[in-house]
């Protein structure tokens, strides 16, 4: 039901924001060159997938965890994308691929071993990884990987229509700051 609810939704979605689309493509070219940000993360059974989202660092930012760049890093465009959350959209055609859903663990980096290991032990690589989330809503981020891969693994087991709902309203409605940045 769920995987439906994600097509559905995400077909939609990507449908009515396709006019924001456009006008953040257009000033993220003027931003930072390239709008368009791809990225390699780890999805359900550990399956790389590419994440895409709209850029908010700079092009030669290294590619690690957002708690780990610098908040430097960040363009005006980008902190004004990450406070409104825009810069996720993108995400939405993950979903109508089924690299992702729209509710699940945020998809972590190949490089964050402590998080897959953790991830691991608590079985979270058994779902498709995530939009939003429990962890997301509630500031929880890959900063404090054992607590992330604990309140995924919770998220996971009481994952249900009600709470599907729930944590994409949260989301849309301002709860919780996305990751945090260092120096931020």
């Amino acid at each position: 039901m769920i995987r439906l609810l994600d097509f559905c939704f995400s077909l939609l979605g990507l449908v009515f924001a396709f006019p924001f689309f456009i006008i953040i493509f257009i000033i993220g070219l003027f931003d930072t060159g390239s709008p368009v940000f791809r990225q390699e993360r780890v999805g359900r059974n550990k399956k790389p997938f590419t994440l895409i989202k709209f850029r908010t660092m700079k092009i030669d930012t290294a590619s690690v965890a957002s708690h780990l760049a610098s908040s430097a890093s960040i363009t005006p465009f980008g902190s004004f994308l990450r406070k409104t959350k825009l810069d996720e959209l993108p995400q939405l055609w993950n979903v109508l691929k089924g690299e992702m859903s729209l509710v699940g663990p945020r998809p972590g980096l190949f490089n964050q071993d402590e998080l897959t290991a953790a991830r691991d032990i608590h079985g979270v690589y058994s779902v498709r990884p995530g939009i939003t989330g429990e962890g997301q809503v509630n500031d929880i981020d890959m900063s404090t990987p054992e607590l992330l891969a604990e309140i995924d693994a919770k998220m996971i087991r009481e994952l249900n229509l009600k709470n599907y709902f729930k944590f994409i309203l949260q989301t849309v409605t301002g709860k919780g700051s996305g990751d945090r940045i260092k120096g931020a």
